[in-house]
This record gives C-alpha cells, structure tokens and sequence, in this order.
C-alpha cells in the first residue's frame, strides 16, 4: 500500500482548507489528520472515507489519483516479480505489479507436473497467452485443447476455463489478462 500522506496533504491544499478545518468537517481529530499527512498513521476505511468525504471526493476518486502518484520502474528483474500463487503447484508471478496505472496483468505461469488450476472457473476479462515450455491441457467451456510449446490462446475470460499439466516436466506460460482480475 502506497502511503498517502503526501496525496491527503496536496488534496487539502488544493481546497484551500487549513488541516482543522478538515479535521472539523470529517469529525476526527487535528491531530489524526497530521499523522496521516505524515505517513505516520495508516487510518481505517471508516475515517479515511470521512476524511475523503469531506474533501469533496470519494475513496475511489482518491484512490485512483494516488496510482498516478507512485514511483515505478518500467523494468522488473525475476527478483522483482510478485507471487500470487501456490509455488508448490502452479506459480503465478506478476509482472508490473506495482505499476500505478496497471489495466492489464501480466503473469510468468509455472505448473508442476500434474499442476492443475483445478475446478473450470470464470472472471470478467480477456485473456491470452503462449505456451513456452511443456503441454498444457486448456478447456474453455465444453471444448479442451493441448497446447505445446509456441502454441497461444486468447478467449474471453467470462467463459469458464481450466488450465492443466499434462507432461511429466515444468510447463511455462507467459500470459495477460485485462482487466487485471484473477
């Protein structure tokens, strides 16, 4: 989580309002409203929303302002990559994850032998991907295919699929889902 001390501080500053008068209008205490312009509190939903409120805004306009507002890198080193999944069976390493502005998701899949994403599942994207190591097993809705290295895929995500590792080695899949939503 990003701190949003600096992003709270520039937003009242921008109304023109002192931080008591902000205190005043979301009903916390002034000091409560220093602490968290200093990073030095990491308030609740509950007063953060007050706080915003009172701004004018809302949690999701603040929110989606403070995503512009991060430092990244366009580079990511394997170091660099987030695990989201199960390493033991299927690694989902993510790259961009700290991207501030992130509409797509981008994963490094690893499957085990046997690694299986298991029940057939849907989400509210789009996704592609190619195959660069391995046999991969993938069913959307009634209909499987086996992909082998080189092959691709892109379908509708809402359609419910099934990824799973046919060979006895690795299998790798580079992929992107958009929105990011798995």
């Amino acid at each position: 989580m990003p701190n949003i001390g600096h992003h709270l501080r520039e937003l009242r500053r921008r109304r023109q309002l002192s931080s008591r008068e902000l205190a005043s209008r979301a009903g916390v205490s002034h000091s409560t409203i220093s602490l968290i312009e200093r990073d030095r509190m990491s308030p609740s939903i509950d007063t953060l929303g007050a706080v915003v409120d009172a701004l004018g805004s809302t949690l999701v306009e603040f929110f989606t302002g403070l995503r512009g507002t991060r430092a990244h890198s366009p580079v990511y080193r394997p170091e660099d990559l987030v695990e989201i999944g199960n390493p033991e069976e299927i690694s989902y390493r993510v790259i961009g994850f700290n991207h501030p502005a992130r509409k797509m998701q981008v994963l490094v899949e690893s499957y085990k032998p046997g690694g299986d994403t298991g029940a057939i599942f849907s989400h509210d994207a789009q996704e592609a991907g190619l195959v660069l190591e391995g046999r991969i097993e993938l069913t959307v809705g009634d209909q499987a295919w086996v992909l082998e290295a080189g092959d691709g895929y892109y379908f509708d995500s809402n359609s419910p699929h099934r990824f799973r590792n046919l060979g006895a080695g690795m299998a790798r899949i580079i992929s992107a889902i958009t929105p990011p939503s798995y």
